[in-house]
């Protein structure tokens, strides 16, 4: 899921050698290319400084710093807040319709908007403040991008919450780029951007209109451990569920419109309980576009606000504008090209938009095999080192064959790299030089075997 999962995979790789040095060896063993300044995105920052300078701030290295300068040079770039890009687009029309539809009691919105937080986050703020406990997968460095063991650039929007609600707020959106090593394909880039919502309710609130509803009780107090501790009562989790589902129902439609079929599917999330996926029927297939539920009352107890109980989601806007507009590629939401661009400037952000698309160039594609080591190999390092190499220019990564020699018990994997600009036609010479730059860095790097 592109918003609230915590990915699975358990793999961790310590990498031996640092990438900024393998690429500028490799710039330095190879001619430039004239034809595109391709060399230009292969220079990496100089991991061997003691620091990484992100925002303005330096932050101290250490054995978990593991950003590349393909990622660091997205830190600051902010979409959703470049006006009439379509992840702009997409969030204005979140926004103006919890404005409408979300009144406070001064004729104000309700709902506050944060949409320029740093991505830099601590790991507590990122993990331990949503009761994700410390040997969970989702923490894993071949999963993240850590500044050190203590920063790292949020994995997810909800890094925000705790602090959010210790300052007094009891409804907010909070939007943002977010980071994670993840495969490579049209529908996953390291770096997307969600929205974030979280809404607490007091007892006035929640049962002030029902009848008789005085009695009612946010909290019960139980002895599931050792320890007595409140947990919401059956009336409460009702009322709270069902305001959710009312108010997300309710932006998807505005959305895509009337007569959109919804179902919900049961999940889970460390931070909410009970959790769920909302799914959608869009052309025939049923997609998943957000995640959602009642938020732990441990979490909001410890940001200070006791006495509520509330609900928080968290959806996507690169899924969301995929969707609306049939852009049929993450990459291109980081497109200079004027000919995507200018097709999201319009008067009206309600305004139906349908994606033309530009003369698709011609694909190029090269296999890589190698036997793995015996130990401490990620796929998820090798991803991170194409996209470090090749940037924009790959389109997708394969795994397309697996083999065990039978009387070694080595195991082989053959990847396919699909590249593709998306501007301009690559020649073979230009794509040779950069798939050379990743036999020799996953050689170098990952301790595979070459098998090329």
């Amino acid at each position: 899921m592109i918003t609230w999962s915590l990915t699975k995979r358990m793999q961790h790789c310590h990498v031996k050698l640092c990438l900024g040095n393998l690429v500028r060896s490799v710039l330095r063993n190879s001619r430039s290319l004239t034809s595109h300044p391709i060399t230009s995105e292969l220079t990496a920052s100089g991991t061997s400084r003691s620091s990484v300078e992100v925002l303005g701030k330096s932050y101290p290295r250490d054995d978990h710093s593991n950003i590349p300068e393909k990622i660091l040079s997205k830190v600051g770039k902010n979409l959703h807040n470049r006006k009439y890009h379509p992840l702009w687009l997409v969030l204005e029309r979140v926004k103006h319709h919890f404005y409408k539809q979300y009144i406070g009691p001064y004729g104000t919105p309700l709902f506050s908007v944060f949409d320029g937080l740093s991505p830099v986050v601590t790991t507590w703020q990122n993990f331990d403040s949503l009761l994700i406990p410390a040997d969970h997968p989702s923490r894993n460095k071949g999963d993240n991008y850590y500044l050190n063991r203590i920063h790292m650039l949020r994995s997810h929007t909800s890094a925000h919450q705790w602090n959010l609600i210790r300052a007094g707020l009891n409804a907010f959106l909070v939007v943002g780029d977010v980071y994670r090593r993840d495969q490579i394909d049209c529908h996953h880039y390291p770096v997307f951007h969600q929205l974030e919502a979280v809404r607490l309710f007091n007892k006035h609130q929640l049962f002030g209109d029902i009848k008789d509803g005085e009695p009612l009780q946010l909290f019960e107090q139980s002895s599931r451990s050792a320890h007595k501790q409140e947990t919401h009562t059956l009336e409460a989790v009702k009322l709270v569920e069902f305001d959710l589902k009312q108010t997300l129902t309710k932006l998807v439609t505005h959305l895509f419109g009337d007569g959109l079929e919804i179902r919900w599917v049961d999940c889970y999330f460390p931070f909410t309980h009970p959790s769920f996926e909302m799914e959608i029927n869009f052309q025939g297939e049923w997609i998943e576009v957000l995640g959602c539920g009642i938020m732990e009352q441990q979490l909001v107890n410890s940001a200070g606000a006791r006495s509520n109980i509330g609900w928080a989601f968290g959806l996507g806007l690169e899924r969301l504008a995929m969707m609306l507009y049939n852009i049929p590629d993450i990459r291109m939401f980081w497109s200079e090209d004027e000919r995507f661009l200018k097709q999201f400037h319009v008067p009206n952000i309600n305004q139906n938009v349908q994606f033309q698309p530009l003369s698709k160039y011609p694909a190029l594609v090269n296999d890589i095999s190698f036997w793995l080591p015996s130990q401490n190999y990620s796929e998820n390092d090798f991803y991170d080192l194409v996209r470090t190499i090749g940037g924009d220019l790959v389109e997708k990564v394969d795994l397309i064959d697996k083999f065990e020699h039978p009387k070694t018990q080595r195991v082989s994997h053959c990847y396919r790299i699909t590249y593709r600009h998306m501007e301009k036609t690559l020649t073979q010479e230009e794509v040779t030089h950069i798939h050379q730059a990743v036999q020799e860095g996953a050689v170098r790097l990952l301790g595979v075997e070459g098998r090329f």
